[in-house]
């Protein structure tokens, strides 16, 4: 026993498919979710739950045909966002995204537990209002936490790519990077009527010819200015100093050679408050990080739940136009094994075939109107189905 309740809880584990459906109560719903323990149990197919669905105010027949369409294009609506939301988190934990799986939760449980052990929220949804209420308030509170995504997520986007543009100036190529952080104040002629000190990337395979050649470049060169500030493997930063009426020249001659001036004016305030911005980005970011991370963890949470509601709402809309009134239906979470989906379709198939062989309550198999349960999914089975898949953080993190 302690065996087959450890290869379940693995199967549970590792798989993120489950499967909702719901078949008319027996004597009793008991009976109908006894019934289908004993079908699947002798294989192991599947693992079984009841999907306790409350008494829900049923309106008319019209209402709920209708009701049906508008909770499957809120279904998709709701998953979406709920995809979103994951995988904004994801990107917010940067180096820490293995982290994921154990910041999604909701109710402060694992969403297989959440799933298999749900119980409809009676504050947040109460039973007493319309199914089209409820729906209501299902899509107005994901549309706030959309609108709201939208809002956190442009404001700390736009804060990492200054903080990146700037860091990025700070590494590379001498040839583009900034070169603030390199240079000091002594390699510098300041406030000289006559002289100016100019910044000269040289590669280093003509560093010799630098040498050579840099005092003869133009006239009112100073001599044996110049001086090495700083190399990577490519080329070397040098300081030089001339007067100012030949800068221009110099530069032009400068490049003719291959050595590139830097446009660069040495500005202690500027230095200064450039290093305060880069501090000023980063303090911005560690400050945002915890609340928004936060915000993320609570939204993905309503929203998830919000989610299983809505297929709360399919199921109880569906299982009342295919088995009619008085309500009488049992729902059920199944998580197949992975090799055994198959059989397990067969089994159900076989085992609900009579609900269709015998009309299946007020609505037969070959009367069902398009776009109810079974026919939104493609295939139309004599029972209620939808399948539902809670990986957020994997290859089935993404819609397809």
């Amino acid at each position: 026993k302690l065996i087959l309740l450890d290869s379940l809880l693995q199967e549970r584990m590792n798989t993120s498919e489950y499967w909702l459906i719901s078949a008319p109560g027996e004597k009793t719903c008991q009976q109908t979710f006894d019934k289908l323990n004993q079908a699947t149990s002798k294989q192991q197919l599947s693992s079984n739950w009841k999907y306790h669905i409350p008494d829900l105010k049923v309106g008319t027949l019209d209402q709920l045909v209708g009701l049906s369409d508008d909770l499957g294009k809120l279904d998709t609506f709701v998953e979406q966002i709920t995809r979103k939301v994951s995988n904004y988190l994801g990107e917010v934990l940067e180096d820490q995204r293995d982290k994921l799986g154990e910041n999604l939760l909701a109710n402060g449980v694992d969403l297989a537990t959440y799933v298999t052990q749900f119980r409809w929220d009676m504050a947040k949804y109460p039973i007493k209002q319309s199914l089209k209420n409820l729906s209501d308030i299902i899509s107005k509170q994901v549309s706030q936490i959309e609108s709201d995504l939208k809002t956190k997520a442009a404001a700390y986007n736009s804060l990492k790519s200054s903080l990146q543009s700037i860091e990025k100036k700070q590494v590379g190529s001498l040839v583009s990077r900034n070169v603030a952080d390199l240079v000091k104040k002594e390699h510098f002629i300041l406030d000289s009527e006559y002289l100016v000190t100019l910044l000269v990337v040289v590669p280093l395979v003509n560093i010799n010819d630098w040498n050579n050649k840099y005092e003869k470049l133009t006239d009112m060169i100073v001599p044996r200015s110049s001086q090495l500030i700083y190399q990577d493997n490519d080329h070397a930063l040098l300081s030089v100093s001339c007067f100012h009426k030949v800068v221009d020249e110099f530069k032009q001659k400068a490049r003719e050679s291959k050595f590139l001036v830097r446009d660069f004016t040495y500005d202690e305030e500027q230095l200064k408050s450039g290093k305060n911005e880069l501090t000023k980005l980063h303090t911005d970011k560690k400050k945002q990080f915890g609340p928004l991370v936060r915000w993320l963890k609570v939204n993905f949470g309503e929203s998830f739940t919000a989610w299983i509601h809505v297929k709360a709402l399919r199921v109880f809309v569906e299982s009342v136009l295919r088995f009619g009134l008085p309500v009488n239906f049992q729902g059920m979470v199944l998580l197949p094994q992975k090799k055994q989906m198959k059989k397990l379709r067969d089994t159900l198939n076989e085992l609900y075939f009579h609900l269709d062989s015998a009309g299946g309550g007020p609505l037969g198999g070959e009367d069902l109107p398009t776009g109810l349960a079974g026919f939104g999914q493609g295939d139309y089975y004599p029972y209620v189905y939808y399948k539902m898949n809670i990986d957020m953080v994997g290859t089935g993190a993404s819609l397809s």
